[in-house]
């Protein structure tokens, strides 16, 4: 097989995932999709090292990772961060009853090392599977590598309804209340969450650089060097304290954004972002050509189990989390699950689920001001920052 068959044969199967999604509006998640039709390749024609064959060996992948992790850095508002801190602290309490159910009872029913590598795919998105993955790999550990792909793959199933059901009924409560004149609309600031620019940064340096030489290449420098210092800072203090580079890469990635060394979103800006998501996800893919048949017949089990359990320890700990913060429980429990997806199903499930109940726009903005941003936030903290910081933890137990 040639190298560009190879790649249009992978991107079409991408394409072919992202169509499904949008045609299912998102009940059918795109890396499920790609997910069995890369299986069905592997199990039929598809040679074991396509992905290599069509550029994207695993230094590329692990290129990418930095820069895609650092670029996450950036994306963080600390200002949306603190309006929010109630839905900070309930998504961090979430992920915590993961943690805990999943250790109490998931340890005694599938194995310590089976519970290490779920966690953090299933607080997180592609870069925690990924780490997740490589780790168990290394390890000598196939079957759980290819286990930290396939939850991440598949815990939208139970993301994706549970959260729509839980945001229908917090809307019809809120248009209740709204109805009734015992509720006002906030200021929606849940978009602008995601795509405002911060006001321009201070820092002299960068400021005083002319807008036609901040080329493409420029912001992709910055972004490298500053990668690059995580790194470093990374490889210092090994003989004291093990900390991944990943992690540092986002707090790198907050630094430097906060002083205006990089943009916001400066991937996106490099024009990109797109072919950064395309290589890592055919390399998280690429992790299925270790997944025989009979293999994915014995991670069924634990597969399922892991997720129920998380999500019960997510409903507890949000539950109580909800109750002292006097949030109701719809609404707190529809924040941790967003664990399970991230952005941009979170965006996309609420704004769903809002057209859903009503057809008049003002009450259409009244619950966007209520329901996105508590979404949207929780999503940043528990895929963008824990579930890497997680990651990095957790593989040290493996």
């Amino acid at each position: 097989m040639s190298q560009m068959l190879a790649l249009v044969i992978l991107v079409f199967i991408l394409f072919i995932g992202d169509f499904v999604a949008v045609r299912t509006k998102a009940w059918v998640p795109s890396i499920f999709v790609c997910a069995v039709l890369f299986l069905a390749g592997y199990w039929t024609f598809f040679p074991k090292e396509i992905v290599s064959l069509a550029g994207v060996p695993p230094v590329v992948a692990t290129m990418m990772m930095y820069l895609l992790i650092t670029n996450m850095g950036t994306l963080l508002s600390l200002q949306e961060l603190k309006k929010q801190w109630k839905t900070v602290v309930i998504a961090l309490s979430g992920i915590l009853g993961i943690i805990v159910v999943l250790f109490a009872v998931g340890t005694f029913l599938f194995g310590f090392e089976t519970i290490v590598v779920a966690i953090p795919p299933l607080v997180g998105g592609v870069v925690s599977s990924l780490i997740m993955s490589e780790a168990a790999q290394e390890a000598g550990l196939t079957s759980l590598s290819v286990f930290a792909i396939v939850i991440y793959v598949m815990q939208g199933f139970a993301g994706y309804p549970i959260t729509s059901i839980v945001l229908k009924k917090e809307g019809k409560k809120l248009l209740t209340e709204y109805r009734n004149g015992n509720l006002a609309a906030k200021e929606s600031i849940g978009e602008a969450a995601v795509t405002k620019e911060e006001p321009k940064s201070q820092f002299k340096l960068i400021n005083s650089i002319p807008e036609k030489y901040n080329t493409e290449f420029f912001k992709l420098f910055r972004l490298a060097l500053v990668a690059y210092l995580a790194y470093l800072v990374s490889t210092v203090l090994a003989p004291i304290v093990e900390i991944s580079p990943f992690v540092l890469c986002l707090l790198f990635g907050v630094i430097a954004s906060s002083i205006g060394l990089l943009e916001k979103q400066v991937l996106q800006k490099a024009n990109s972002f797109g072919i950064a998501i395309l290589v890592l996800i055919l390399f998280v893919l690429d992790g299925l050509k270790n997944a025989s048949p009979t293999m994915m017949l014995e991670i069924i089990y634990p597969l399922v189990g892991t997720i129920i359990l998380g999500v019960i320890g997510m409903y507890i700990f949000s539950f109580i989390a909800g109750k002292m913060l006097k949030v109701s429980k719809n609404m707190a429990f529809a924040v941790s699950l967003t664990a399970l997806y991230g952005f941009p199903a979170d965006y996309i499930i609420t704004n769903e689920v809002i057209k859903s109940l009503t057809d008049d726009k003002e009450e259409q903005d009244m619950l966007t001001s209520y329901m996105l941003p508590p979404m949207l936030v929780g999503g940043f903290i528990t895929v963008t920052i824990v579930s890497v910081i997680l990651a990095g933890i957790f593989v040290g137990f493996l």
